[in-house]
């Protein structure tokens, strides 16, 4: 027996315990090894990167996973909590907990190491730590990232689709014209999974001392909604100026997408097309959104009236404060791996920017409403009726820092998306259905903050249209 035959018998029970496996509280049918590559022979800890197919009992599709076994005749206390189980006469693990096997990786990346498909791949000029174990951080649930020091981070990729991963091609992109809107790319881990190319992890330079935009923002609610008189424009927490930085951010890296890989032309009625199959099935799982079709699909009615054309781009594809590190020196915007439910051709389509703009515009929704969602029943401020003062004070926040940032972006994307309306809401409306979904299923307390948002739109949308 070897590490491929007596590997999968262990991982039904052990992949559903990982926070990072995507199908949780979905039975396993089978596991099965898609790839064996070994990468350490000679000398434990034996490691070896593993390719894996898990298949479900409700017959859907077939997921891979990625993971990095490592072996040890003897048991490490510190390596207990990451144990898979015995195979032959070695323990088998999860080896990004093993120092050994970082510090390895590390230096493999850095010298360029090849096995089998699977490449070590340095980026041409970059500066990588130094030589030494990393650690693994505890903040990500759908991949494991490992820093070394303040200088180097690995995101490895748990689930494994194929193509490259958009955030590594963007990264690249981003990182041929030069920009310093992001964190520059370190090199990557590449391989091949049934002869097309995939995306296992990427280096980049860690953002030391940065702090996160969703906490940011969080933090200034808080202030304001614990205020008894001041308007957000006078509480210490003012978050605006910080809005008005991001949106100029955002428009540079727009600009700078459009300058490394181009732009071209798309359709509204395709749009507004797309936009109404998505309402149709989002509707048919959710009831609550029944009472506001009508008014949505005469949102994205105005849109397929549009004349010309849209201009489109590659864009984040999933941008919102949660993307965003402040750091000392301004504005980073992280993970541009796209929508993680759609599938990779969606993810890497040309689309217009102002999606980024409205993701984060819904972003200043759900920080505002979120925090007054814990001071206040959700069932007084989602009704239009209903003006308490904490209520009016988390909508005035989300208002002015959605006008903060755009007036950022205008200042760098050489015109305000302010002034594309019905396109905006379009695109702001389709976000929002699409989180009253995923709430629904994930976080039901949650839903009422795209509801609320749905009402308000619509209501503006008729208003413009005299209604």
């Amino acid at each position: 027996m070897n590490l491929a035959e007596e590997l999968p018998a262990l991982l039904p029970q052990w992949l559903p315990t990982q926070r990072w496996f995507a199908a949780k509280g979905r039975p396993v049918r089978t596991v099965t090894v898609a790839a064996v590559t070994p990468l350490r022979t000679g000398a434990e800890p034996l490691l070896d990167l593993v390719l894996l197919a898990v298949a479900f009992a409700d017959d859907s599709p077939v997921q891979h996973y990625q993971l990095l076994v490592g072996r040890r005749e003897q048991p490490r206390g510190e390596l207990e909590h990451s144990m898979i189980g015995k195979i032959g006469a070695h323990l088998a693990y999860d080896g990004l907990w093993d120092p050994a096997v970082t510090e390895w990786l590390l230096d493999a990346i850095r010298s360029g190491f090849t096995a089998g498909d699977v490449r070590f791949v340095p980026e041409p000029g970059a500066t990588l730590a130094e030589k030494g174990p990393g650690r693994v951080l505890g903040v990500e649930q759908s991949n494991t990232s490992v820093s070394w020091g303040e200088q180097s981070i690995l995101k490895l990729f748990r689930r494994v689709l194929p193509g490259v991963n958009p955030d590594l091609e963007l990264h690249r992109a981003l990182r041929s014209v030069g920009s310093t809107e992001v964190a520059a790319l370190q090199g990557a881990i590449e391989g091949v999974l049934d002869g097309e190319p995939v995306t296992l992890g990427m280096l980049q330079d860690y953002a030391a001392n940065s702090a996160d935009g969703w906490l940011m923002a969080q933090a200034s609610v808080r202030d304001l909604l614990a205020e008894g008189d001041l308007r957000a424009d006078e509480v210490g927490g003012d978050f605006a100026a910080e809005a008005s930085r991001l949106g100029e951010t955002i428009g540079v890296v727009h600009a700078e997408l459009r300058e490394a890989l181009g732009t071209g032309e798309g359709d509204p009625r395709a749009l507004a097309a797309a936009w109404r199959d998505r309402l149709t099935a989002a509707a048919a799982e959710v009831p609550a959104l029944t009472a506001h079709v009508e008014r949505i699909r005469a949102g994205y009615d105005a849109v397929a009236a549009l004349t010309g054309s849209v201009p489109v781009q590659r864009v984040h594809g999933d941008l919102h404060l949660g993307q965003t590190l402040r750091t000392p020196y301004g504005w980073l915007v992280i993970d541009f791996e796209g929508e993680p439910a759609a599938p990779l051709d969606e993810r890497i389509r040309p689309d217009s920017a102002l999606r980024d703009v409205a993701g984060m515009l819904r972003s200043f929704d759900y920080a505002a409403f979120h925090q007054l969602s814990q001071w206040e029943p959700a069932g007084d401020w989602t009704d239009p009726d209903h003006d308490s003062q904490l209520a009016w004070r988390a909508r005035e926040w989300a208002q002015r820092n959605r006008s903060a940032f755009c007036d950022g972006y205008a200042l760098r994307a050489g015109g305000d998306p302010r002034e594309q309306a019905a396109l905006l809401r379009g695109f702001e409306l389709d976000k929002a259905v699409y989180e009253v979904v995923y709430e629904t299923r994930s976080r039901p307390a949650w839903a009422v903050i795209p509801l609320a948002s749905i009402e308000r739109l619509t209501a503006e949308a008729q208003s413009d249209a005299g209604v």
